[in-house]
């Protein structure tokens, strides 16, 4: 693979071109880690009660559904998105996944998971009390992303 990087004081924004002569592994590897990396730049407004709150997606441990509005929980506080769980899925970096159909976590906070092969597996995160459950139809694809993030 060769990298070219080429300057112009032309150009207002950064654009990325991947030549190849077919789409393979390393080809999609490649587009998903540039979109998550521009994704992360994405602002995202977080709300609670009157007041407008700006930070990083990394604090987010993880989105829910509750009471027709979509929350977003920190360690140790709740925000309001006015987004859907479908367009935060779209929006939010890779190392956000869905694991239920009521919840978006952030795979980078997880300390723990205890799996139910029965019901539900269990998700503990780092420095909270805050837990989240994983349904079987998920829980596959969570452990597959725990994987890959651990093999970057």
């Amino acid at each position: 693979m060769k990298l070219r990087i080429d300057i112009d004081e032309n150009f207002e924004e950064i654009e990325v071109v991947i030549k190849t002569a077919r789409i393979d592994e390393i080809v999609k590897k490649l587009q998903k880690e540039i979109a998550d990396i521009t994704s992360e730049k994405k602002r995202f407004v977080f709300y609670k009660n009157d007041t407008e709150y700006y930070f990083s997606l990394d604090n987010i441990l993880f989105f829910e559904t509750s009471d027709n509005c979509i929350s977003a929980h920190t360690v140790d506080d709740v925000f309001q998105v006015k987004y859907r769980l479908y367009e935060l899925e779209e929006l939010l970096p890779g190392y956000f996944i869905r694991v239920s159909k009521s919840t978006i976590l952030n795979v980078s906070h997880i300390y723990s998971i205890t799996h139910n092969l029965s019901s539900s597996s269990l998700v503990q995160f780092n420095d909270t009390h805050k837990q989240v459950y994983v349904s079987r139809n998920y829980y596959k694809q969570l452990k597959s992303k725990l994987i890959e993030k651990r093999n970057v």
